[in-house]
C-alpha cells in the first residue's frame, strides 16, 4: 500500500484554504484517507434531495468527484491543480431521505500524470451501492 503524503488533517487545512467553496461548511467529512483509499461522509441535508424525495444525481457526482480528489491528493500531496478529466456514474439504487450518503474512493492507477480510481456511493448504513463512479484526473506537471 502506498503511503499517504498527506493526513486527514493535512488535508482538511489545504482544502479549507485552497479550496473553501467546496470544504468549507461542516456537511462534508473525511474519515480517512490513506493514499491509496478515501472514505468521505456528507451529512443529510434536505438540499440533497430532488422531487421524488432521492438523494440528486448533482450532489452524488459532486461527492464522488471530492472524494476522488481526496484520495489522489493523500497520495500525490498538495497538489491543488490536479483537475478530474473523465467521471463517468452509474446510478443503480435510490438514495434514502434521511441517510449521510457515504463516499469509497480507490485507486486503481497512479502515474505520473493521469490517476484512475473508483467511488462506491452509499446510503446510510446500506451495504448495497447507490451509485458506482470511475473517474480520471490529469496531475500537473510540477
Amino acid at each position: 500500500m502506498a503511503l499517504a503524503k498527506m493526513s486527514v488533517a493535512e488535508l482538511e487545512q489545504f482544502l479549507r484554504d485552497e479550496f473553501p467553496q467546496a470544504f468549507s461548511g461542516d456537511d462534508i467529512t473525511i474519515e480517512s484517507a490513506d493514499g491509496q483509499t478515501s472514505l468521505l461522509r456528507q451529512r443529510y441535508s434536505e438540499r440533497m434531495l430532488r422531487p421524488g424525495g432521492t438523494v440528486s444525481g448533482p450532489t452524488l457526482m459532486a461527492l464522488a468527484d471530492f472524494a476522488m480528489y481526496v484520495v489522489l491528493l493523500s497520495a500525490i500531496g498538495p497538489i491543488g491543480l490536479a483537475v478530474t478529466t473523465n467521471l463517468n456514474i452509474n446510478f443503480l439504487r435510490k438514495g434514502q431521505p434521511g441517510q449521510d450518503v457515504l463516499a469509497e474512493a480507490r485507486l486503481l492507477k497512479l502515474g505520473k500524470r493521469l490517476a484512475v480510481g473508483e467511488v462506491n456511493l452509499l446510503s446510510g448504513t446500506s451495504a448495497d451501492p447507490i451509485a458506482h463512479v470511475t473517474s480520471t484526473y490529469s496531475i500537473p506537471n510540477i
